[in-house]
């Protein structure tokens, strides 16, 4: 290998790890967050509101049972219409029946956010007076989906990722890198396979999706009208689609089997071939090898390779014309993922939007192209040929960084986040098997130039084909032996005896690293869609911090005082508010409803705004919470509420402090509440 084929390895190594270190395919944005209730979470309000209103962060899809009302019995008080208020996507309206009596009522709501995931959640409020409920909000909250509804989901999202691989990548790798690849047969299976898997994993997941979201079980996937509410959503949409896109695929895919096969077979019709195609390979024998030629010799070539350049005119044409529709159906595929997904809502979504699309793209034709560098070298793949896919995968893998780097910095949120959440030690995990998947395919470039040292140019660029047998020599004034050709047979033995290897030895060699390399790109796909499935790193960095952090020493409280709390808090941005002081004051720290205030300063003790302030309380002994408090701003740096805390205990008060678009910190410290 040259030193600058080592170092462009090397690049292509620290360049990928930096990008999936930082982001990947699957980074999330954001998930919608329940930003306002009415009535109040925790609230007291003096008599039965006519209906019960959602206020979330971003726009949700909303089903029959997405907003249920039950009374302090368990009993359904609502009447079953939850819809957007005033028409607004991001609220969540349900009317209740006339009449209610006093005491505490629970809230159980689901629904899909913009991003495609289900979020749900569960709060109370009370009409007259708080009371005692049998209704447990955890219970009835729904926040996660079937088990087996769960799995299979997630192996359709998998094997949907990995057949748009094959499919594109294989495509590509015949359209671009080996065109006599596609009468192969081996070649042909991989197309159809990849087609037939992106089908019937689309499919899947469309009947699966209205089981996930729901929390029912695998007996509903066959439920029509569950499938009829997921094609009204954003998701569902977008698997139709892809499901009119495969079908032109499938259109596609005859079109370049069959004319690539003619072009071919009508410029074999033509005339023999002498050598490797002006598209697969050196144009003369001569300057393959790089032998003295004289003037004759020099016009003969030329007047050949003009005539090998007019056969294969059909064939450029045709692979220029599917080149063009291939491309033009593999965006529009890759739409179907990024239009539903984290890169649809958050900051920037025009940039988003074309960025992860080509990510997805750069992913393909890496990790798709690399199964037909499997299939080819079993059949006849040149080392030619193998070269152009080195060079089209370190696009690819260049492409993977750029966008890798800017999805980072729209998902991740912080550096803490790669090891406090799953999805950081997930992101951790595609690393190394990244990381692992370019030290394999730098030790494949070895065996490709040990390949290309070990076969001749002369051999056939594009088809295997048998070392010819010695000819025999001619009677008469022929048996001449032609110097400019011995010196060439002399050049090419002694550059095989230089490699010391084998040609099929050495493809055996890269046959068995790139199978390698091919088996880790597997666990990188799985990986990916474990990620996409994943809250993003600052989300649920921030939704559980208030348990999975230890709280600072606590504070006992007497039953009838106020008490203060004061929050250190610092979210590592630059900005004047990213550290300072949450100070939380609690009357009258006792069992029941409390008036909460909270005021936030800065370094210097300045009251200061936030773009986002969270307030809650958990007892983590009774499984009871995070509890949020909804707070009204009572001027700069200073807000106010009512917190319903029902037990005696060591309660967790958790303050999320949000300075810019990207840094957010959750604070937290212990309160203990006696009886």
């Amino acid at each position: 290998m040259t030193v600058r084929g080592r170092a462009a390895a090397l690049l292509a190594v620290l360049g990928t790890v930096l990008a999936l270190l930082l982001g990947g395919a699957g980074t999330a944005a954001a998930h919608a967050n329940l930003v306002s209730t009415d009535p109040a979470r925790d609230s007291v309000v003096p008599s039965a509101p006519a209906a019960v209103t959602l206020v979330f962060s971003e726009g949700v899809s909303l089903a029959a049972d997405s907003v249920r009302v039950l009374d302090p019995a368990g009993k359904p008080v609502d009447n079953g219409d939850p819809k957007h208020a005033d028409g607004k996507a991001d609220t969540a309206r349900v009317t209740l029946r006339s009449g209610l009596a006093g005491g505490t009522y629970t809230v159980a709501w689901r629904a899909v956010s913009e991003d495609s995931h289900p979020i749900g959640g569960a709060f109370t409020f009370s009409i007259g007076a708080p009371s005692d409920t049998s209704v447990s909000a955890t219970a009835v909250q729904g926040g996660k989906a079937d088990t087996a509804v769960s799995f299979a989901y997630g192996l359709g999202r998998t094997v949907a990722y990995a057949a748009f691989a094959l499919l594109v990548g294989v495509a590509a790798f015949v359209l671009i890198v080996w065109p006599r690849g596609i009468a192969v047969p081996a070649v042909q299976r991989l197309l159809m396979g990849g087609w037939i898997a992106l089908l019937v994993s689309t499919v899947g997941v469309l009947l699966l999706r209205g089981p996930y979201e729901r929390g029912s079980g695998l007996a509903q996937a066959l439920d029509l009208s569950l499938v009829r509410t997921t094609l009204d959503e954003r998701i569902g949409t977008a698997l139709a689609a892809r499901l009119l896109l495969l079908a032109a695929a499938g259109v596609f895919l005859s079109l370049l089997v069959g004319q690539l096969a003619d072009t071919r077979k009508a410029a074999a019709a033509d005339g023999p071939e002498t050598g490797a195609t002006a598209a697969d390979g050196p144009e003369t024998e001569d300057a393959a090898v790089g032998g003295p030629v004289d003037e004759d010799t020099a016009e003969e070539a030329e007047l050949r390779r003009l005539e090998r350049r007019a056969a294969d005119r059909p064939q450029w044409d045709a692979r220029l014309g599917l080149g063009i529709t291939g491309l033009a159906l593999a965006v529009a595929l890759s739409a179907t993922w990024v239009g539903a997904d984290h890169s649809s809502v958050g900051i920037q979504v025009p940039l988003a939007l074309p960025m992860a699309a080509v990510h997805l793209l750069a992913m393909a034709l890496w990790l798709g192209g690399l199964v037909a560098v499997l299939v080819g070298l079993r059949n006849g793949l040149p080392a030619s040929g193998v070269e152009r896919f080195s060079r089209l995968a370190l696009g690819a893998v260049t492409a993977l960084t750029v966008t890798g780097v800017y999805q980072s910095w729209r998902g991740l949120g912080s550096w803490s986040a790669l090891v406090d959440t799953e999805y950081g030690r997930l992101l951790l995990v595609k690393v190394g098997c990244v990381a692992a998947m370019v030290g394999v395919a730098w030790i494949s470039r070895s065996w490709t130039a040990k390949l290309r040292a070990a076969a001749p140019e002369t051999v056939d660029a594009a088809a295997p084909a048998a070392e010819p047998a010695a000819p025999a020599k001619p009677a008469g004034p022929a048996a001449a032996v032609d110097p400019d050709r011995a010196a060439q047979l002399a050049r090419q033995q002694a550059a095989r005896a230089s490699a010391g290897t084998r040609p099929d030895g050495a493809r055996a060699g890269l046959r068995r690293t790139v199978m390698v390399e091919a088996a880790v790109a597997v666990a990188v796909l799985v990986v990916t869609t474990m990620l996409t499935n994943s809250p993003p790193g600052r989300v649920a960095q921030a939704a559980s911090a208030a348990t999975a952090q230890t709280p600072a020493p606590g504070v006992s409280t007497v039953p009838g005082r106020t008490v203060e709390l004061k929050i250190p808090y610092d979210t590592g941005g630059r900005t004047p508010n990213a550290k300072g002081t949450a100070t939380v004051s609690i009357n009258p720290a006792a069992v029941g409803p409390n008036a909460v205030g909270l005021k936030l300063d800065d370094s210097t003790g300045q009251p200061t705004e936030v773009p986002e302030i969270e307030l809650a309380f958990t007892l983590p002994d009774r499984d009871l919470g995070p509890l949020p408090v909804a707070l009204k701003s009572e001027g700069i740096g200073r807000w106010s509420g009512t917190a319903q805390l029902p037990l005696a205990g060591n309660w967790v008060v958790s303050v999320t402090v949000r300075s810019s678009d990207i840094d957010q910190v959750t604070a937290v410290q212990q309160l203990k509440l006696g009886g």
